[in-house]
């Protein structure tokens, strides 16, 4: 127990320290999506209108925004304050992921309570854990060091929360069906009462709630109630005799779970076209050559953990595959175990529903409708951010692989060992350097995961640009100037209309805190669009910047205003007359 305990403790350390360090800092910048978040929830604590669903940029579920309210009230401004919420979250799920993993291979039978790997491997330092904690930790660990995992958990993007309300909605489903299935076991279905216990009922309730407030985060997680309908049909055919009670835990779970979602509902009833938001516009079916178009996404969607991965630098170190290669092979391994198991139990002739291949079927499962939003949609293709919801169960499949791996080796050294007892010792002792051989490895991974994120991908000249640096930077240029000294920005940059203004405006808003006319008011800051220059008024003093560096437009600014001097003094160029 105290060396589980310690693990956890060591792995989330390592998640937060991942997820949190220079969080300031890194990545650079603040990308316009972030900051119109950022101004969502400026103006939503300002006015207290929380809202369910913010219709700007294409349209974004609140629950996110609504939360960074909240950092951004006790924190400020700031793009770290934006980020930590995604930081939090981001390390939740790994604990998460340690709980769902757990459940998943919880149900006991034959094959995991004789494991091999718990039986022979005496020489394990962590020999007194159970496979499925075992599963539990390396899956655990291998999230917490996922650069993919790690790059969404310090960005300002609501998407971040799709896998933490899958993972801990998931896990406490399944805690709640095995405290049933236990039950209905000791009992043998007699005990009726105890096994429609309160407790279970409240925790059909939470899962459902859990859940259910995961539609608040991200689109493609629409895709996942196959997912909840599969474990449950699980649950019915494999209790005969107790199907009523699967029934009424079902009705439980999604009647909590549209109790959690109803608001967003009532919010699309009202008004339907944001339903959709983006997805009618960059789906698959909607293009020429729809056939052709979904074969070659499958192939790069499935491609991305192995060979190209997305090519967005904010997503992604351009184009490297997802999964760094020891983890892929880990990854494709654990795989081929799942399918040969499943076509094994297929070809017994289904005689009987076995727990171990619930964990099997629910994560191939898994990965298949989470990889389906990728599949469907056509830009970006392999995308990363869209196939967010997969990221656990490719950890816990590539955990299944380095256990089995780690079994299969060991048990070999002690199989070796009973045949030549002349040198048992010598091979019980390599053995024993093996396992050393895996710390070290999880070693490296850690390592990895920081020179790859902080090293290789932040510190990358395309990143600044990526994340809009320069506009943050202008913003941060402009807080530095006195108040009553007249400001104009133009923004010379295109984008999605926001209130009548290209998004880009949005980052230097943020960093301002300008987004609302009276506060653009009271701080003396005007954005000028390029087709209303002769809006700006320079009889004082005044500072004109330009989202984007234009020469042209800066000859004739100053044909304009004779006494406009550039001046970079400031880390910006600007144009002032003072």
């Amino acid at each position: 127990m105290k060396s589980k305990i310690l693990i956890l403790f060591l792995i989330l350390a390592a998640a937060s320290f991942l997820r949190l360090w220079s969080l300031d800092k890194m990545p650079p910048g603040l990308y316009p999506d972030e900051a119109m978040n950022g101004n969502n929830a400026l103006e939503a604590f300002e006015t207290g209108d929380f809202k369910m669903f913010y219709p700007e940029n294409n349209g974004r579920e609140g629950l996110f925004i609504n939360i960074q309210a909240i950092s951004v009230a006790i924190f400020g401004n700031k793009p770290w304050a934006l980020r930590l919420v995604s930081s939090v979250f981001g390390v939740l799920t790994v604990l998460g992921t340690y709980f769902l993993a757990i459940q998943l291979f919880a149900l006991k039978q034959p094959q995991i309570q004789n494991s091999k790997f718990k039986i022979k491997n005496d020489n394990l330092k962590f020999k007194s854990l159970e496979r499925n904690e075992v599963i539990a930790l390396i899956a655990s660990f291998f999230l917490a060091v996922s650069f993919w995992h790690i790059n969404f958990s310090r960005i300002g993007f609501r998407a971040i929360m799709a896998p933490f309300f899958l993972v801990w909605g998931f896990y406490l489903l399944l805690k709640a069906l095995n405290n049933f299935q236990s039950k209905l076991n000791s009992s043998i279905y007699k005990q009726k009462k105890d096994i429609e216990n309160w407790k279970l009922k409240i925790l059909f309730l939470l899962s459902g709630f859990v859940y259910g407030l995961g539609f608040h985060s991200y689109i493609a997680y629409r895709v996942t109630p196959v997912l909840i309908i599969l474990i449950f049909a699980y649950f019915w055919f494999k209790n005969k005799k107790a199907r009523g009670q699967v029934f009424v835990s079902a009705l439980l779970f999604f009647a909590a779970a549209l109790i959690a979602i109803s608001p967003l509902v009532f919010y699309f009833y009202q008004n339907p076209q944001d339903f959709l938001g983006r997805t009618s516009q960059i789906s698959v079916f909607s293009s020429e050559n729809t056939v052709d178009d979904l074969f070659l996404n499958t192939v790069k969607t499935f491609g991305m953990f192995w060979y190209q991965g997305d090519y967005n630098s904010r997503h992604n170190l351009s184009g490297e595959p997802q999964l760094w290669w020891p983890i892929g092979i880990l990854f494709g391994l654990g795989l081929l175990i799942f399918i040969f198991r499943i076509l094994k139990f297929i070809f017994s002739g289904f005689k009987k529903l076995k727990d171990e291949i619930l964990p099997d079927i629910s994560l191939l499962f898994w990965l298949k409708i989470g990889l389906l939003p990728v599949v469907v949609s056509n830009e970006g293709i392999p995308h990363a951010l869209r196939a967010i919801i997969v990221i656990p169960p490719v950890m816990i499949i590539s955990a299944v692989g380095l256990e089995r791996l780690y079994a299969f080796i060991s048990n070999w050294f002690v199989k070796q060992a009973g045949n030549f007892p002349e040198i048992s010792r010598k091979i019980l002792r390599i053995k024993k350097e093996f396992s050393a051989l895996v710390i070290i490895f999880c070693v490296i991974l850690f390592v990895q995961a920081y020179a790859q994120y902080f090293w290789r991908y932040a510190a990358r000249p395309e990143i600044q640009d990526a994340f809009s640096k320069k506009y943050a930077d202008l913003g941060n240029y402009l807080n530095f100037l006195p108040q009553n000294l007249d400001k104009f920005v133009i923004i010379n940059a295109g984008g999605t209309d926001v209130r009548g203004l290209p998004m880009p405006s949005q980052t230097v808003m943020f960093i301002t805190e300008t987004f609302l006319p009276q506060w653009q008011k009271e701080k003396n800051l005007r954005y000028i669009l390029p087709q209303d220059l002769s809006e700006i008024h320079c009889e004082n003093s005044c500072v004109i910047a330009m989202l984007e560096n234009d020469s042209a437009m800066r000859v004739k600014l100053k044909e304009f205003i004779p006494a406009l001097q550039s001046d970079s003094s400031g880390g910006v160029l600007v144009l002032k007359n003072f």
